[in-house]
């Protein structure tokens, strides 16, 4: 139900830097509020495991447009929406790592 995962690559630098800790959560309570500023966790077949924002929500919320906050980012420009199916949670707490 819940993750600890590790913040790699400069996607959503400065809010996530490398080396943060992120705790997500797939439980469906959470998982159906997901709007727009989220956080989400998801896999792509592509590019593996991502950490992006939510930028838009489909309006049946079966998908959902991310981007990351670097210009060179990997992110919905490249691939499209994500589908629900392949989220792997929602970002519930952020850990930044000791300076």
């Amino acid at each position: 139900m819940f993750r600890l995962l590790k913040v790699t690559g400069e996607s959503l630098y400065p809010a996530y830097r490398q080396g943060d800790f992120v705790f997500v959560t797939k439980i469906p309570f959470f998982l159906n509020s997901i709007r727009q500023g989220d956080v989400i966790v998801f896999k792509h077949p592509a590019y593996g495991t991502l950490i992006k924002r939510v930028e838009s929500v489909s309006a049946d919320k079966g998908a959902y447009t991310v981007l990351g906050m670097n210009e060179q980012s990997v992110d919905s420009r490249h691939f499209g929406s994500v589908k629900r199916q392949h989220l792997m949670g929602k970002v519930i707490w952020h850990i930044p790592k000791p300076k």
